[in-house]
C-alpha cells in the first residue's frame, strides 16, 4: 500500500513518467505541477499548463488521474488546472513597445483572397473562448476587415491621451475601419502607414494579453516591415489557399519571416475543399495538399485545413464568426484546432529559445 500522506515530492515522482506530447518531455520537469497533496482520501494536485489553449490537455488530465488512481490508496483524484502563458520577446528593445502583451502573433498572406483575416478573426476568438486574454489589431489598414467580421461600426473611446480598444466576443480590438467613413477609401503613402501601426502598437490600453493577433495586410511592404521593427514578433501564422498561385506567394511571406528570424508557427490551409450540403461528397475545388506539400518542404507545422463553408462567410458578412454562431461544426472546430496548435507551439518554442534575439531591418535610403 502506498504512503497515506504523501508529499508533493513524492507524488511529482508517481508523474514524472506523464509526458506533455507537445513537448516531449515531463509534465514534472517541464513545471506543470505547482502542488499536490491528500485530503480526505482525495488526491489534489495543481495543474498549470502553458496556455489555455492546450490541444493535449484533456489526455494530460486524464493520465495524471490514472497514475496517482493505481498508485495512491485514494478514493478519487481532483486537478485544479489552471494556466500561465510565458512571454515571448524578453529583454529585447522591442518588448518595450507592448510591455502588458505576453506574445503577437502575426497571420500573414502573401496575397489577397485568402482569406487571411476570416482566419485571424476566428482564431482569435477561439484562444479567447478557450480562457486567454486576447487582442485583435487590424493592420490591414487599405482594406480593414475586422469590424464587418465583428459586427461593430463604434467608435473608440480616449483615456487621455490614449485609445480605449473596443471589445467583443471575449477580446480586444482596434481597426481603422472604426476611425473612418466605411465608404471612403485610405490613400495614404507607405510612412503615413507606419505611423498609424505605431500609433495602434503604442498608444492603445491593450491591457494584459496572453495573446495579440495581428491580421496583416497581404504583401511583404511597410507594415510588415514596421511591426518587425518595432515589436518582438513572437510568431507568424501563414495563410494560403491550396492552388499553386496562391502557394507561391506565401512562400515569399514565409520567406520573409524567416529572413527577420520570427518563428513561423504553422500554416492554414483556407477553403481545402467543399462538402456538397446535398450528397455530401467532398470535392476539392482549388486543388488538394498544396500546403501540407508546403509545411513538408520548409518543415513547419500544418496548422489546419479549413473547409470551403457558406456558414463561414455568412459568419464573417454579418460580424457573428463560426466559432461563435455554430462552435460545433467541423469548420469551427478547425478554427479552434489551429489556434490551439498555433499557440501550443509558440509555448514550445517559448520553452527552448526564452530570449530569442530579434533583427532591426534598417530603411532604405
Amino acid at each position: 500500500m502506498a504512503d497515506a500522506s504523501p508529499t508533493l515530492e513524492r507524488i511529482r515522482e508517481l508523474l514524472r513518467p506523464v509526458e506533455d506530447p507537445e513537448f516531449g518531455h515531463s509534465i514534472v520537469d517541464l513545471g506543470m505541477i505547482r502542488e499536490a497533496w491528500i485530503e480526505d482520501d482525495a488526491a489534489l494536485v495543481e495543474l498549470v499548463l502553458p496556455t489555455p489553449a492546450h490541444p493535449a490537455r484533456a489526455e494530460i488530465e486524464r493520465q495524471i488521474r490514472a497514475t496517482l488512481a493505481d498508485a495512491l490508496d485514494v478514493t478519487s483524484v481532483k486537478l485544479n488546472t489552471t494556466w500561465n502563458v510565458r512571454p515571448s520577446g524578453a529583454g529585447s528593445p522591442q518588448a518595450e513597445a507592448l510591455p502588458t502583451v505576453k506574445n503577437t502573433i502575426a497571420v500573414a498572406s502573401g496575397k489577397g483572397g485568402v482569406g487571411k483575416s476570416t482566419v485571424a478573426v476566428n482564431m482569435a476568438i477561439a484562444l479567447a473562448q478557450d480562457g486567454a486574454k486576447v487582442g485583435l489589431l487590424d493592420a490591414d489598414v487599405y482594406g480593414p476587415s475586422i469590424p464587418i467580421m465583428m459586427g461593430f461600426n463604434a467608435r473608440p473611446m480616449l483615456h487621455g491621451e490614449r485609445i480605449v480598444p473596443l471589445e467583443a466576443f471575449g477580446l480586444k480590438m482596434m481597426s481603422i475601419g472604426f476611425l473612418m467613413d466605411p465608404d471612403k477609401a485610405l490613400i495614404w503613402r507607405g510612412p503615413l502607414v507606419a505611423q498609424l501601426i505605431t500609433q495602434f502598437l503604442k498608444d492603445v490600453e491593450w491591457g494584459d494579453l496572453d495573446y495579440l493577433i495581428i491580421d496583416m495586410p497581404p504583401g511583404t511592404g511597410d507594415a510588415q516591415l514596421t511591426l518587425v521593427q518595432q515589436i518582438p514578433l513572437s510568431g507568424a501564422v501563414i495563410v494560403t489557399t491550396p492552388q499553386d498561385i496562391a502557394l507561391a506567394d506565401a512562400i515569399k511571406g514565409l520567406a520573409m519571416f524567416q529572413e527577420v528570424k520570427t518563428s513561423i508557427l504553422g500554416i492554414v490551409e483556407n477553403m481545402s475543399y467543399f462538402v456538397c450540403p446535398h450528397c455530401g461528397e467532398s470535392s476539392e475545388i482549388f486543388g488538394y495538399g498544396g500546403g501540407e506539400r508546403t509545411a513538408e518542404k520548409y518543415e513547419v507545422p500544418l496548422l489546419g485545413q479549413i473547409p470551403l463553408e457558406l456558414t463561414i462567410r455568412q459568419g464573417g458578412d454579418i460580424g457573428h464568426p463560426i466559432v461563435v454562431s455554430e462552435p460545433d461544426q467541423p469548420a469551427a472546430q478547425a478554427f479552434r484546432s489551429a489556434a490551439r496548435r498555433a499557440a501550443i507551439k509558440l509555448a514550445v518554442d517559448a520553452q527552448e529559445k526564452p530570449r530569442r534575439p530579434k533583427i532591426m531591418l534598417k530603411k532604405a535610403q
